[in-house]
């Protein structure tokens, strides 16, 4: 088990996969700005494990993934600190999940509302049980969804599945999330992370080079990022020239390269 930072936050490693829980169900898994920082620190974790190709994130207990942002958490906060720092913290571990050089799964143990939904939305895949319902009910409260939930989730379901939640308060049972597009395989009450693990596995013996390359000009292509995957691309390309050794070569020995260029 590695340390996050948060004991609500737990980061499992088994063969490929790494398994991220969230562990706050008396509270449906809603995250406060702790739990935030330790998702941030549980992603760049995942990122430097060579031997992960694969992670999954999921929740505990049956009634919620998560609830989104813990209300008692931001509800008091002045103006100038809810987007200095709620919101943008909140963007900083959503976009390290989203941007993972590994594939991720969302397993949806339970509803996923709110800033949970833009959780699932970071993942490249997501399975939900049965019971789930998921949507974004924030301006009923008065507040937007503030962690990418109109602009990641755009890219993710559409415009217009995202004006359904979003504006008009419309909140999807699984079955027709499924139908949607929203998430891509619904499974018995109790069986996602079974299901992602599954998943996760099929996905671990498939070049792990290649498919995180894959799932890197997917995020260019949809916007989620272009400038760190094409430059991660083009300097694996350069790396393996005889132009890097000789460049290299020439540097430890103080003289002037010689490239061939190739």
């Amino acid at each position: 088990m590695a340390d996050t930072g948060d004991p609500r936050i737990a980061l499992a490693v088994d063969g490929f996969i790494a398994t991220i829980t969230l562990m706050r169900p008396e509270k449906l898994n809603a995250l406060d700005m702790e739990m935030m920082l330790a998702l941030e620190r549980a992603a760049h974790l995942i990122e430097l494990m060579a031997g992960v190709r694969v992670a999954v994130i999921t929740g505990t207990g049956e009634k919620s993934f998560c609830a989104g942002g813990d209300i008692e958490a931001w509800s008091n906060l002045s103006p100038l600190d809810f987007g200095q720092n709620w919101v943008r913290h909140g963007h900083r571990a959503l976009d390290a999940l989203a941007r993972l050089r590994q594939p991720l799964i969302a397993a949806l143990n339970g509803h996923t509302l709110g800033g949970g939904i833009e959780l699932a939305a970071t993942a490249d895949f997501r399975i939900a049980e049965e019971h789930v319902k998921v949507g974004s009910p924030e301006t009923g409260l008065g507040i937007i969804p503030g962690w990418s939930g109109t602009q990641r989730a755009v890219r993710r379901f559409g415009p217009q599945l995202v004006r359904r939640m979003a504006i008009a308060g419309e909140v999807f049972p699984a079955a027709e999330a499924l139908r949607l597009g929203i998430v891509d395989q619904v499974v018995p009450k109790g069986g996602s992370l079974e299901a992602a693990r599954k998943l996760a596995s099929t996905i671990a013996s498939r070049g792990p080079a290649a498919t995180q390359v894959v799932k890197a000009l997917i995020n260019a292509a949809e916007g989620e990022e272009v400038e760190r995957p094409l430059e991660s691309i083009a300097g694996a390309l350069a790396a393996m020239t005889d132009d890097l050794k000789q460049g290299v070569a020439a540097f430890r020995e103080k003289r002037k390269p010689k490239f061939g260029g190739t």
